[in-house]
C-alpha cells in the first residue's frame, strides 16, 4: 500500500483500525479489507491489541479497543449519567478496565454535603467494588444485569453498577455510590433500576 505520511507501519496500523471501523473483523477479513499480507495484518493487530486500541469479541474477532471507544463513552455518557445522579441524588462514575485495573472517565458528584469523591483519572482495583465485579465479568453480576458492594472498598462506602455493552461486550460500568448511611447496606434494592436504566441509555446513544 502507498504511504501517506511516509511512515509505512503507521500507515498500515491506520489501515486496520479503518477497517475495523466497520465493525469486528476476522484476521481473513482484515487482510481482505486492508490488502496486507496475512502475517503483517496479524502482527498489527496484536500490536495494537497491547496497547488496547485493538479487542477482540466473544468470537474471537478483531475489533476496536477500549482506548478508542472510551473518548466516545465520556461524550455519549454525559446526560445519562446526569439523570442518573439527579434521580438518585448521590454521586455517579463511568469506569472502563485498564488492565487489571479499572479506570474513572466520568464523574458527578452528589449534591449532598457527604459525599463519594473519585476524580477522573483514578485508578482503582478490579478485585472489590461494584465496578470491578461488573468489568470483571463477574458471572452473577452479568446474569442479575448489576452488582453491588458495601464497604468493599472504602470503609461506609456502597456502590451499584450495571455493565454498558457495545457489540455485545462489556466496554464499561456506569456506577452510582455514596454513604451506607443513605444508600443504606442493600443499595441494590434502591438504585439497581435507575443504574441499569441510565447503562441502557448509554448503549443507546452509542449507536
Amino acid at each position: 500500500m502507498d504511504s501517506v505520511s511516509g511512515i509505512g507501519v503507521l500507515d498500515k496500523a491506520v489501515a486496520v483500525l479503518d477497517a475495523l471501523e466497520t465493525g469486528p473483523m476476522t484476521l481473513n477479513g482484515l487482510v481482505d479489507a486492508t490488502g496486507l499480507p496475512r502475517a503483517t495484518a496479524h502482527r498489527l493487530a496484536a500490536a495494537l491489541a497491547a496497547h488496547a486500541f485493538v479487542g477482540r469479541d466473544a468470537d474471537g474477532r478483531f475489533q476496536l479497543g477500549p482506548r478508542l471507544v472510551q473518548p466516545a463513552l465520556q461524550v455519549v455518557a454525559r446526560p445519562a449519567l446526569e439523570s442518573l445522579r439527579d434521580a438518585t441524588g448521590e454521586s455517579v462514575q463511568l469506569y472502563v478496565r485498564r488492565g487489571h485495573q479499572r479506570l474513572c472517565i466520568a464523574a458527578l458528584e452528589s449534591p449532598h454535603g457527604l459525599r463519594t469523591i473519585v476524580p477522573v483519572g483514578a485508578l482503582l482495583p478490579l478485585d472489590v467494588g461494584s465496578a470491578g465485579k461488573v468489568l470483571g465479568e463477574d458471572r452473577t453480576a452479568l446474569e442479575r444485569g448489576w452488582a453491588e458492594s458495601v464497604e468493599e472498598r472504602q470503609k461506609g462506602v456502597a456502590s451499584v453498577s450495571a455493565p454498558v455493552y457495545v457489540d455485545g461486550r462489556v466496554v464499561a460500568a456506569v456506577s452510582v455510590s455514596g454513604p451506607v448511611e443513605r444508600t443504606t447496606r442493600a443499595p441494590g434494592r434502591r438504585y439497581a433500576k435507575a443504574v441499569v436504566d441510565a447503562a441502557r441509555a448509554i448503549e443507546a446513544a452509542t449507536r
